[in-house]
């Protein structure tokens, strides 16, 4: 064999063991694998993490604007209907008056506490409006302890005007469709 086969089988043969590798090579290459992918996973999970935190921040914005919403509209009504009660309540203040100086002559013991009512029922009135529910129920405690007869007059005049105010709210119903027919005669 000449020279130059000796060499190039020679070199083919160190090529070789360059490129066999060992069992620890394998191991080492494996373990990088298994790293490379790990730390692959580890930021497409962080990714996904990011992602899901975000849409869920989003959601819950958005769940709070909607509820913030809800809850400015539900004040403005429940506001409306404040109003709306404490002018009935100041009606029926006057009204309470009225019936006091019905008795002011006959019973004035009588016309006392019912005027000591009606002055209740416009602090009642004036809490309605500026207060809250509680406010109320614990000066109507207050009142029933102070002066049990006018509380027992005002439960009875109040019963009174409520009948009243349904009788005159389904007159009102029930003549409203009357008066439609003879506009449309």
């Amino acid at each position: 064999m000449s020279d130059l086969d000796l060499n190039t089988r020679n070199a083919n043969s160190s090529q070789d063991q360059n490129t066999t590798t060992s069992p620890q090579d394998l191991k080492d290459q494996a373990a990088d694998a298994g790293a490379e992918m790990k730390q692959r996973a580890g930021d497409a999970l962080r990714a996904s993490t990011d992602m899901a935190r975000d849409k869920f921040k989003e959601a819950a914005d958005a769940a709070k604007d909607v509820a913030s919403g809800t809850a400015d509209r539900l004040q403005d009504k429940a506001g409306e209907q404040q109003r709306t009660g404490a002018d009935f309540v100041s009606r029926l203040a006057g009204d309470i008056r009225n019936a006091a100086r019905a008795f002011e002559n006959d019973a004035p013991f009588a016309a006392r506490s019912i005027n000591s009512a009606a002055e209740y029922v416009d602090e009642a009135a004036d809490k309605i409006r500026s207060g809250t529910l509680r406010d109320l129920v614990d000066g109507a405690t207050d009142f029933a302890r102070r002066q049990p007869a006018a509380f027992l007059g005002l439960s009875v005049l109040a019963g009174f005007a409520a009948v009243r105010f349904l009788k005159a709210s389904g007159n009102q119903t029930s003549s409203s469709p009357s008066s439609y027919r003879e506009e449309a005669s």
